[in-house]
């Protein structure tokens, strides 16, 4: 029987980024079913954003992700020159995908490498239509499918599910209501998985 594994996630982390290429060898490795929950959290739930925090765990973050970006071998720009970014408009799009049964979680993780590796802006609605074309998606139609009522109200249902479900950040990947918060938390949901 197939686990199921819902994964909420923000479309402007770092950290979902480069827990990406490792979670979909999770999927194939226990055959997972994936729900994909694209959402932010933060101030919902005890969150502080990035730039609002003090000056030396800002700098600390930059150790961490240049620790971690070449670990896994990932490029990933430290600064990339659209960051902080709204990830709304990403989340709404990726959503509108999922909808449309799209491979939603490959465009999740296009988005978030357009961002942090390509330094490419995800607010303009050009340039995430391209990544979506860049993977064999209908891009327009799912541009013109963001400000939708349907979707916009699927997002806030998405947030709401994370609040109730206790997320606090991203990534954040839950199978049978336990919490398994970031990308270096992969090793124990597999170890969970593994155990079945």
């Amino acid at each position: 029987m197939r686990r199921t594994l819902l994964y909420f996630h923000s479309l402007s982390s770092p950290w979902t980024y480069l827990g990406g290429p490792r979670l979909h060898a999770l999927i194939a490795k226990h055959d997972l079913r994936v729900v994909l929950r694209p959402t932010s959290v933060v101030g919902k739930n005890g969150g502080i954003p990035l730039r609002s925090r003090p000056a030396n765990r800002q700098a600390y973050h930059e150790v961490e992700l240049d620790r971690w970006r070449k670990y896994l071998d990932m490029p990933l720009v430290l600064r990339p020159a659209h960051y902080p970014t709204d990830p709304q408009f990403s989340t709404r799009m990726t959503i509108a995908a999922d909808t449309l049964g799209w491979d939603a979680l490959g465009l999740s993780h296009a988005l978030l490498r357009a961002l942090w590796s390509e330094e490419r802006d995800v607010r303009l609605p050009e340039v995430r239509r391209a990544v979506a074309e860049s993977l064999g998606l209908d891009g327009a139609r799912l541009v013109a499918m963001e400000d939708s009522p349907a979707i916009v109200e699927r997002a806030q249902v998405i947030q709401q599910e994370a609040i109730d479900a206790g997320v606090f950040g991203s990534p954040t990947y839950v199978l049978d209501g336990e919490l398994f918060w970031g990308q270096d938390r992969l090793e124990f949901l597999d170890r969970r998985l593994s155990e079945a």
